[in-house]
């Protein structure tokens, strides 16, 4: 037995048909190096240890879950590390992919350190809150695209797989969640440098009611605000634009 730490934003997934439909996408991706982030109880765990010819590891905070793990899983022994995701070092050497059913708590935390691991990730296949996904997933105009979207979108390509209701968990959260799938993109976007194009964009999307020319105006000189670009919100631009622009940031 073991206990639901509510301050870890513990939610087990129970549904053996969702377990099944993540594995499933993950084995759409190509990979030999597999690191599962929170593996809770093990609803997922038993069936990617069944996935032939794969490297292994998963990561918890939670010593408690460790240790049943271990009990109930034998084979995990080397495999499992207790330790915070956030701040371990790469888990391995070569490339490798993730899967997680994502801590909502820290979902934006966990977000970020995939972004920073990008060049040596091949897949991640997460269960976020549903908007979260939804976020992460939209395309300009819409009313949910913002940081998470083209941040994401910069890097990785986005499918927004499918939605998980709240019955399928133990206990039952708040909310809603669905399932994404990041894969990473053959060629990144040609931008300024990587810590310019992260500034302007969270700067426009700060104030996102505003034209980009009052939200990001102290980013670019008086001459290069009066491009017809300006003229638009930060919603209106596509990930594409936000990269060329950032060549055209002050230095």
């Amino acid at each position: 037995m073991y206990t639901l730490r509510k301050s870890l934003g513990q939610h087990f997934l129970k549904d053996e048909n969702i377990c099944k439909k993540i594995v499933a996408a993950l084995q759409q991706c190509s990979f030999v190096n597999l690191l599962e982030i929170g593996p809770g109880a093990g609803a997922l765990t038993k069936y990617l240890l069944k996935i032939p010819a794969v490297n292994f590891k998963a990561v918890d905070l939670d010593v408690e879950k460790v240790e049943y793990l271990l009990m109930n899983f034998p084979e995990l022994k080397e495999k499992i590390v207790h330790n915070n995701f956030l701040d371990m070092d790469k888990p391995f050497n070569e490339k490798f992919t993730i899967v997680v059913n994502f801590p909502y708590n820290i979902s934006t935390q966990i977000r970020f350190k995939i972004l920073e691991w990008k060049k040596d990730i091949q897949c991640a296949v997460g269960m976020f809150q549903k908007e979260v996904a939804q976020r992460i997933a939209a395309s300009e105009g819409s009313k949910v695209y913002g940081i998470s979207s083209v941040l994401t979108q910069a890097f990785f390509n986005v499918e927004y797989l499918f939605e998980v209701s709240e019955r399928s968990f133990q206990p039952p959260p708040k909310v809603n969640s669905a399932v994404i799938r990041l894969t990473p993109k053959n060629d990144y976007l040609t931008m300024k440098d990587e810590e310019s194009f992260f500034l302007l964009v969270k700067t426009a999307f700060n104030q996102r009611r505003k034209t980009l020319r009052n939200a990001v105006k102290k980013l670019f000189d008086k001459e290069t605000l009066q491009q017809k670009i300006f003229d638009k919100r930060a919603e209106q631009l596509n990930v594409e634009d936000f990269a060329n622009l950032s060549f055209k940031m002050l230095p």
